[in-house]
């Protein structure tokens, strides 16, 4: 049974859409999973999230119909590697910003199981603080083998918790280190989480979070050697080329399990979404978002379409050909393109 942060099953009583009364099951429609959702229903919001990480067939529908409530959430990744204390920090960020009267989405993607494919659920247990509010939605997605940290379906998902009215989106990534930059493109504040112990400003910088990270955060600052990480984090900053009117990303010191230092990142947040919209920056970050999410959604279609026994007929065939030497790949490519379904 779901709680009413929608942490839990959202299959509810009565099967994956729809609730049993008298033994029957009634079907939920689109538009009315979208009614519930932005009634404040976590059952709805749930749903709506499974039937896009599921590719249901009612995707496009889905997406019709949430279009016209969505581009009012602020979306705000939290990445870094594993071990620093990223679910900690979401669940208190998620406390702080409660506290200041916002509803709050979160979109944890956990790694996912070997056998099942499904997310641990890891984030879940460790933010079960938050599970009777129901001004909190927290849901855990599989990244399924993903790289980048995220799950494909991450976009998808932000724009349902968008279309139900939460304030605040937060997304945490999977801990996969030098992979995990994908969260750049998706949200429009990034937050990267360094902690003392945990490698070299050198290894930091190596990872690519340099060029990433809207604010940045050690967190654990309690612990020996945490003044010197952020020393070297801004010293590194400094070394980096930027235009003059680029924004300055703050160096902060955390201890989120105490709750230390997390006003703190609180603020630097509402300075960087002021400094976004003053600069239309966060019009162009959601261009770029939207750009991106036509482009995977247009090229799963069209591995579908290739995904037919004809279609890998002739990848096969035009392999062949590439591996004997007969056909270079750039040529293959364009045969490929040029024999798609519905292709001139």
């Amino acid at each position: 049974m779901s709680s009413p942060s929608g942490t839990t099953s959202p299959s509810g009583e009565g099967g994956p859409s729809g609730e049993a009364r008298g033994g029957r099951r009634r079907q939920a429609s689109v538009p009315d999973l979208v009614a519930s959702a932005r009634a404040g229903e976590p059952r709805a919001v749930a749903r709506l999230v499974s039937l896009v990480e599921d590719e249901s067939p009612l995707l496009r529908e889905v997406g019709a119909a949430l279009a016209p409530y969505t581009g009012r959430a602020r979306v705000i990744g939290l990445t870094g590697a594993p071990g620093v204390g990223k679910s900690t920090s979401t669940s208190a960020l998620v406390r702080a910003f409660r506290d200041a009267g916002r509803r709050v989405g979160v979109l944890a993607v956990d790694p996912s199981s070997p056998f099942s494919g499904g997310a641990l659920l890891g984030d879940r247990v460790r933010m079960s603080d938050h599970a009777a509010d129901p001004g909190v939605f927290i849901r855990s997605m599989a990244a399924r083998g993903h790289l980048g940290g995220l799950a494909w379906s991450t976009p998808q998902a932000i724009r349902v918790l968008d279309a139900a009215g939460y304030d605040v989106v937060l997304v945490e990534t999977v801990g996969v280190g030098q992979s995990e930059v994908d969260i750049a493109a998706q949200a429009d504040s990034t937050v990267v989480l360094l902690a003392p112990g945990m490698g070299d400003g050198i290894q930091a910088a190596k990872a690519g979070i340099l060029e990433i990270g809207d604010v940045y955060v050690v967190n654990k600052a309690d612990r020996d050697g945490a003044e010197q990480v952020r020393r070297d984090l801004r010293s590194m900053l400094a070394l980096a080329e930027r235009e003059p009117d680029a924004w300055r990303a703050p160096v902060l010191a955390t201890s989120a399990r105490s709750g230390a230092g997390v006003v703190e990142v609180v603020e630097a947040l509402e300075e960087h979404h002021a400094w976004l919209q003053d600069t239309g920056e966060l019009a162009r970050r959601r261009e770029r978002r939207a750009r991106a999410e036509i482009e995977a959604i247009a090229l799963t279609a069209m591995r579908t379409a290739w995904g037919g026994l004809g279609g890998r007929v002739e990848l096969d065939a035009l392999a062949a050909r590439v591996a004997a030497g007969e056909c270079d790949p750039y040529a293959a490519a364009d045969e490929l393109l040029a024999a798609r379904p519905g292709a001139g």
